[in-house]
């Protein structure tokens, strides 16, 4: 026997065992003693202070008058009060509602209102702020504030009912860089699952440690990170908030052999100088959607990583497509993680397959029931909107190569149409990173001047690491070479911040309202 099968979660080929609650009492039970949580600047916890600390969480939970299929909404940075309330959620068979801890205003009172808890658990850090809103809003629920709620009793460990595989035990609300966000519901099996894709594609082990930098209120950190490592006893390396400055020091610190990025992230760490110390560490595993090429290659030569995987997914359909270890990226995003789900390109109109190497929508099922969101919370119309002839539809455009390949061209909506071509804006982006004092780039669409009905002018905003005067004009010309003629912006503009979600995400929607600006150049030659 391998000696580290011993503590992988002994039912993960079993799917009726696909319970989180169920995976924390048998890994705490059979390890107890095994530290698996490492914060940084913070304590350490082994499986059974998990468990013990968990238990008192859902001792609190069940005095507040919480009962089984109900909601609980926690706004909650502090991964240390975080995690507990999640396992906590899971004891009782509550709805673990996770809400990003940006937000505000509107935004907040629509997932507020939309989640329909009772009572919200907030960090003493943000707890004026949501009174002031569910105040202002006239919303029905009672707000705590979880540094007033403590107790060392425990809740019963032989009343927890594990449930089943379809019953909901979490909500996250996508990210809404268009539109309302929206709550996706996710059964028991499509928590897991997240976890089970990254131990078969990163092929993580009990000896490995895994840097968690990500925001646990999102899948990726919470699933795809953390509950992996509780699936087979790997360490997490938990910092509660990304820095870019310290991404190194931690990875060599703390003996990292595997971690998860964002786009953004990766930009961040790639835009450090160089350093003596850039290949003087232990990590060998990368994951990060998207992985541009240029990020990949700094990666792999720079700091010397074995394997940098790129992932496509959402948060709705889980990570159905993953690279390949020993195998150079490229800009894609990888192959159909065939064993759980199908991927097809298909016209987003007419939703029938296209021909490999033809833009469509990727639309995606899963072979696991109960390996996807079961809905979006109180958005019946928009699950039916998103799920139809069978397929869900993710609204992203993408191509699948002859050889298996999927690559990732942009948000539908993102596409510009300009002079009968689609353009990706996407590869807009990349033709400026590709300068090196260029940042950070967004490009959108523009209405094209003569009103309704004309197709779309493109502009691109920038960041730079320098205060350095621009030649918008020397930009453009460095930037054509990597650019058709069709897709060479109209618009420039430099900017000192991006509108952003706590992911990351550019919020593009907010930079085509501002549209063209006092401060945009505008290119004569088009």
């Amino acid at each position: 026997m391998n000696k580290h099968s011993s503590f992988l979660y002994p039912n993960i080929k079993n799917p009726i065992h696909w319970r989180v609650s169920e995976i924390i009492l048998k890994q705490s039970s059979s390890h107890p003693n095994l530290k698996i949580i490492k914060f940084i600047d913070g304590p350490e916890w082994t499986y059974n202070d998990l468990k013990i600390k968990s238990l008192q969480k859902a001792n609190i939970l069940k005095k507040i008058g919480l009962k089984r299929g109900e909601t609980v909404t926690v706004f909650i940075q502090d991964p240390k009060e975080f995690i507990l309330y999640w396992i906590a959620s899971n004891f009782l068979g509550l709805i673990f509602v996770a809400l990003n801890t940006a937000i505000k205003g509107n935004g907040l009172s629509h997932q507020i209102q939309i989640s329909q808890s009772k009572y919200i658990i907030v960090e003493d850090y943000f707890y004026h702020k949501v009174l002031g809103v569910t105040k202002e809003k006239k919303l029905e629920v009672i707000v705590f504030n979880c540094e007033d709620l403590s107790t060392e009793d425990l809740f019963n460990e032989n009343e927890i009912k594990f449930g089943k595989l379809s019953d909901n035990v979490c909500a996250m609300f996508t990210s809404g860089t268009s539109g309302p966000s929206k709550g996706v519901m996710m059964p028991n099996a499509h928590c897991v699952l997240f976890a089970i894709g990254t131990i078969e594609n990163y092929n993580l082990k009990h000896h490995h440690n895994f840097y968690i930098s990500l925001p646990l209120f999102h899948a990726n950190g919470l699933f795809m990170q953390l509950l992996a490592c509780f699936m087979t006893g790997a360490r997490a390396i938990i910092r509660n908030k990304f820095s870019a400055s310290n991404w190194l020091n931690d990875i060599r610190k703390y003996r990292i052999t595997h971690t998860n990025m964002l786009g953004a992230i990766a930009a961040f760490v790639v835009s450090q100088p160089p350093s003596k110390y850039d290949k003087d560490h232990e990590l060998i595993m990368i994951g990060s959607a998207p992985l541009p090429s240029e990020p990949e290659r700094i990666f792999r030569e720079r700091f010397g990583v074995k394997d940098v995987l790129p992932l496509y997914g959402m948060t709705e359909v889980n990570i159905p497509i993953y690279g390949l270890k020993n195998e150079i990226g490229a800009g894609k995003c990888g192959k159909v993680y065939e064993k759980y789900f199908e991927v097809e390109i298909r016209d987003p109109d007419q939703d029938i397959p296209v021909e490999d190497g033809k833009v469509g929508e990727i639309m995606v099922r899963p072979k696991q029931p109960f390996g996807f969101m079961s809905g979006y919370m109180g958005m019946p119309d928009k699950t039916i909107e998103s799920w139809r002839n069978f397929w869900f539809h993710t609204g992203d455009a993408g191509i699948r190569e002859a050889s298996g390949h999927f690559i990732f061209v942009d948000r539908i909506k993102d596409c510009i149409r300009r002079r009968g071509e689609n353009i990706s804006s996407y590869e807009v982006e990349q033709a400026f990173l590709e300068i090196p004092y260029i940042t950070e780039a967004a490009a959108y669409a523009i209405p094209a001047e003569g009103g309704e009905g004309m197709e779309d002018e493109v502009m691109v905003s920038l960041m730079t690491n320098t205060d350095i005067s621009i030649n918008f004009e020397d930009l453009i010309n460095t930037a054509k070479r990597n650019l058709a003629k069709f897709s060479v912006p109209k618009y420039l503009r430099i900017m000192k911040e991006f509108p952003k979600t706590q992911t990351g995400k550019i919020q593009k929607n907010k930079l085509r309202e501002e549209g063209v600006t006092v401060d945009t150049w505008q290119n004569k030659n088009i």
